[in-house]
């Protein structure tokens, strides 16, 4: 008789508990979903008058084109900087104890990424509330594609993050190093808090190839009820690429680390 395998890893068993685990932070202390909102906040107060004087006063018509940005400039600077949480794990030896636990190495991975998902839907609704009393208008039906655009956009920006904390391992300042010279190029070449319309030539060539302005024009078009418009097929792909080459990368560093 053949005994069964105790504590054998299960890959959707051990993502659902690494999901859990890496909530449950997030559930004791749910403002710091609030205060991570600070700079995406300070953007949209300096930002949006500065675009509203130069549209004629257009206040709402202004944060019309600029929230969307906003809300996928929160899934570009939260995503990308938890891979910090990895590293310090590693630094302190808690990350090789939970390599040591009959979990699955994909799942330490993959769940650590979907936890990204509350912190963009939560975050994502509170600036929307913001800008309501300000004229801003919103589709429901197509805010809600919008916010998964947004996680499927955030898990696998979280997965390069927390592939790039195992590559550095200790290392903070390579981290943030890199982190930054990713980070604002694409930030900057999105057209997410300016029109890319009259920038230079190969400005604009890059912008059409960058993967978050695919998804900032989609989250326009969906936002503004435009469902089947060419730029959310665009920005799906978009997601879909990053996440698909995340979760890649991410589970291989995974597995090779420890």
């Amino acid at each position: 008789m053949t005994t069964p395998a105790i504590g054998r890893p299960h890959a959707v068993r051990d993502t659902w508990n690494v999901l859990t685990r890496e909530l449950r932070p997030v559930l004791r202390d749910p403002f710091s979903l609030i205060f991570s909102l600070l700079q995406p906040l300070v953007f949209l107060g300096l930002f949006a008058p500065l675009l509203a004087g130069a549209a004629g006063g257009d206040v709402a018509g202004t944060l019309q084109w600029f929230v969307p940005g906003v809300l996928v400039m929160i899934v570009l600077f939260g995503t990308g900087a938890t891979g910090s949480n990895l590293q310090y794990e590693m630094m302190t030896g808690s990350h090789e104890r939970t390599l040591v636990a009959p979990l699955s190495r994909s799942a330490l991975l993959v769940g650590r990424a979907l936890k990204e998902v509350a912190p963009i839907v939560v975050q994502s609704i509170v600036i929307v509330a913001i800008a309501w009393p300000f004229g801003f208008r919103v589709d429901v039906a197509g805010f809600l594609m919008g916010l998964v655009l947004l996680a499927v956009f955030g898990v696998g920006l979280g997965a390069l993050s927390y592939s790039l904390a195992l590559a550095t391992k200790d290392r903070e300042w390579l981290f943030w190093g890199v982190q930054q010279a990713l980070i604002f190029p694409l930030l900057i070449l999105s057209g997410m808090l300016l029109p890319l319309d009259d920038g230079p030539a190969w400005m604009r060539a890059v912008a059409a190839v960058n993967p978050v302005n695919g998804v900032v024009q989609a989250e326009r078009a969906l936002l503004a009820g435009e469902v089947g418009a060419p730029a959310v097929l665009w920005g799906a792909v978009s997601a879909l690429a990053v996440a698909a080459v995340g979760l890649g990368v991410g589970v291989r560093a995974m597995r090779r680390s420890g």
